[in-house]
């Protein structure tokens, strides 16, 4: 699937006078970076990610946070495409680094498969990532707890049955370890680091030895 992404940002109060310029372009940025998620990209999933943010006098990117989209991987992914950029941005002496500035990130995926899916099935596919939202919350919670020598071992064969269930297997925390390792290329260790914990709090040791060397 060819993967296109475009991005309008838009100053909330800012003068035209007073504009922030990305060097080089955000929309080359954006797609030279992205990692399209794993879960959307496999339900062509696609839509728009409103992200605010701020920046100082030295191009760097404060203040970032979801403004809107569906509440899946995308909201993430077009929030780290935003973070990545901080310092990259051109700054007028003159700008007021209080203006709050809106980008909105358009994922699309361009193929006949994902031509064939309506907004209905992209709303399903949602609605299961949701819902499976809490309860991989559960998984994380009872090895960050295990961690700590607060878990309950009965509890463990549900953990370990729920993360069969949602298919938490070693095929698919290698995945994840890969992104985190393209994140690494790209100098992004917050994103990679995020990546390789939550493999760790799947109650897995497959990224001990990158969390060790990487995320101290």
């Amino acid at each position: 699937m060819n993967k296109i992404l475009t991005i309008l940002l838009l100053f909330l109060g800012v003068g035209l006078k007073a504009q922030p310029v990305f060097k080089g372009g955000l929309d080359a940025f954006v797609n030279e970076n992205i990692i399209y998620p794993a879960y959307s990209y496999q339900n062509c999933i696609q839509g728009t990610i409103r992200i605010s943010f701020k920046i100082n006098r030295q191009g760097e990117v404060y203040s970032s946070q979801i403004s809107s989209g569906p509440g899946i991987d995308l909201d993430q992914e077009a929030l780290r495409l935003i973070r990545m950029s901080s310092g990259k941005w051109k700054v007028p002496a003159d700008y007021d680094s209080t203006y709050v500035l809106v980008a909105p990130v358009n994922f699309r995926l361009a193929s006949e498969d994902c031509n064939r899916v309506s907004r209905q099935d992209m709303n399903k596919a949602i609605a299961v990532y949701k819902a499976n939202q809490g309860l991989t919350d559960a998984i994380t919670n009872y090895y960050r707890n295990k961690t700590q020598g607060k878990s309950n071992e009965a509890e463990e064969k549900r953990v370990t049955a729920l993360k069969a269930e949602l298919g938490y297997d070693d095929d698919y925390l290698n995945k994840k370890i890969q992104e985190g390792q393209k994140k690494l290329k790209q100098k992004d260790r917050q994103g990679a680091c995020e990546d390789f914990l939550f493999v760790k709090y799947m109650g897995s040791n497959l990224a001990d030895d990158l969390l060790a060397k990487y995320c101290r």
